[in-house]
């Protein structure tokens, strides 16, 4: 009966010191005023050609959509040169598993589309900002293509949340 309740006691104590901890603040967003997509490497992963093109043009749409940047710039885009602040991000996918719509239809356990993809937010001279593995999924309804939207939403998020234009604050 001691051990258990030595524990209990433990666990107890512990929660304490974690509730009595601040949390560290919200990190301070970066100042930029464009970003520059660059296109979507899968050189480990054979990825099929509709989902490339997919991926990328979603993660365009959105971070125009939602990212809070003054310019969103394409791979190869001589302006983006010129653009104060600009940060470029840098995508490998690391994981896909094709699921089936089908599947999904029939079922709501099975069949599931995911994609994994290493995000890397670097400034223009190179240094990476920040890193982040995001994942798109589509589960239950909706096209296998549906994964690469979902990635795309939550990239755009991660861009707004750690990313701000200072015309644009969110």
């Amino acid at each position: 009966m001691k051990h258990p309740l030595k524990a209990i006691l433990w666990l107890a104590v512990v929660a304490v010191t974690f509730a009595a901890t601040p949390l560290s603040a919200q990190p301070v967003k970066a100042k930029v005023s464009a970003i520059q997509v660059e296109m979507i490497h899968s050189d480990e992963i054979k990825l099929p050609a509709e989902f490339q093109i997919s991926l990328y043009e979603n993660l365009v749409r959105q971070l125009e959509k939602q990212g809070g940047f003054e310019h969103v710039y394409r791979d190869g885009d001589r302006r983006a040169k010129d653009a104060a602040d600009l940060v470029v991000l840098h995508s490998t996918v690391r994981g896909f598993k094709a699921g089936s719509e089908r599947t999904r239809r029939v079922t709501t356990v099975a069949g599931a589309t995911s994609i994994t993809i290493h995000c890397e937010f670097k400034n223009a001279d190179g240094k990476v900002l920040l890193e982040k593995d995001v994942n798109g999924k589509v589960r239950f309804f909706g096209g296998n293509l549906r994964a690469t939207y979902d990635f795309a939403k939550k990239t755009a998020r991660v861009a707004h949340d750690n990313f701000s234009s200072s015309e644009h604050k969110s």
